[in-house]
C-alpha cells in the first residue's frame, strides 16, 4: 500500500495511492498509515522499514492535529477498508482529527450508506480543504 504524506499548513496530507482499499491491502494501510502518522516506532529505517519502501514522510505528523486522507486515486471501498480508514481515526487518538477528501463516487456511496459521512468530515478534495487552513502554501 503506497501511502505519502506531507505536512502542509499545520495539517498532515496522507496519500493514498491505490485503486482498491479492500481485504487485500486494508491490514498493509492501517500499519502503513500509522507509521506515516506517527507510530509508536519513530524514524523510516524502523520495523525493518527501509528507504526503498512505499512511504515518503515530509514532515513530523506528531504535530499535525489534523490528518487529511486523500483518497482521490481511490476508486473501490470494500467493508474492510471502511474499517481500515475507521482504525486510522482510532489511532490518531482523541486529540487529532482525520478529514476526507476526493472521494471517487464509489467510495462516497459506501460513506453515506454506513453513515460514515458523519463521523468523518468530508471534502471534495485537499486543495479545498487546506484552502481554509491559513495561509496557502498548497500546490
Amino acid at each position: 500500500m503506497n501511502l505519502t504524506y506531507q505536512l502542509k499548513n499545520g495539517v498532515g496530507v496522507v496519500r493514498a495511492h491505490a485503486v482498491r482499499l479492500d481485504a487485500a491491502v486494508a491490514i498493509q494501510f492501517k500499519d502503513r498509515f500509522s507509521e506515516v502518522t506517527g507510530g509508536a516506532a519513530s524514524g523510516p529505517e524502523r520495523d525493518g522499514i527501509g528507504p526503498e519502501d512505499d512511504i515518503v514522510s515530509a514532515g513530523s505528523a506528531e504535530t499535525a492535529e489534523t490528518v487529511l486522507l486523500d483518497l482521490s486515486e481511490v476508486e473501490f471501498l470494500d467493508s474492510s477498508g471502511l474499517g481500515a480508514v475507521v482504525a486510522a481515526r482510532k489511532h490518531l487518538g482523541a486529540d487529532r482529527t482525520l478529514a476526507l477528501a476526493g472521494l471517487q463516487p464509489a467510495v462516497e456511496k459506501v460513506m453515506r450508506l454506513t453513515h460514515m459521512d458523519r463521523v468523518f468530515p468530508i471534502y471534495p478534495d485537499a486543495a479545498d480543504f487546506l484552502a481554509g487552513q491559513g495561509p496557502s502554501d498548497a500546490a
